[in-house]
């Protein structure tokens, strides 16, 4: 049986690093928080493989198209799934993706968010297959997101003992 790190193999992706704050930049919260058989995680947007902070940053429907967003986004689900995994040890201990929430920083008038958290949906489907990544999600467009973020994705998982 496939795990979803072989299946990440498979597909060409490396997860970056667990994320790791700037320099003076405090949080009160976890990026993971397990509370029994659940793993929620905060919203979270993309790193770079040594695990800074890497955006996306800006105004999807200005400064990002809908297809540039959708393709970020499928980076911050490299980052969640980073992060589940130093939290958690295996990704293969996720039995369950139970809902996702993606904000997107969005122009006036712009009404494509659900469109731009699909890249997010699409690779965790991909990795962990139709049973263990289906999940309930919600998108919305705001006018504004901490650091310039153009999105944050925020969920919650299942696990195994």
């Amino acid at each position: 049986m496939s795990t979803p790190e072989r299946r990440l193999e498979e597909l060409g992706l490396k997860l970056p690093a667990p994320t790791k704050l700037p320099d003076g930049l405090h949080i009160p919260f976890e990026f993971v928080n397990v509370r029994g058989d659940r793993a929620l995680f905060s919203g979270h947007p993309k790193n770079a493989m040594d695990g800074s902070l890497a955006g996306p940053f800006g105004v999807v429907g200005a400064e990002m198209t809908t297809d540039q967003a959708y393709a970020e986004a499928r980076e911050v689900a490299l980052t969640v799934l980073a992060n589940l995994k130093a939290e958690i040890g295996e990704l293969s201990r996720i039995v369950g993706w139970v809902r996702v929430f993606g904000m997107v920083t969005s122009a006036p008038g712009y009404a494509d968010q659900h469109v731009v958290v699909n890249g997010f949906s699409d690779l965790i489907i991909e990795v962990f297959g139709p049973d263990i990544g289906r999940h309930a999600r919600s998108a919305i467009g705001v006018s504004g997101l901490p650091l310039g973020f153009a999105m944050e994705i925020e969920g919650e998982v299942m696990i195994s003992a």
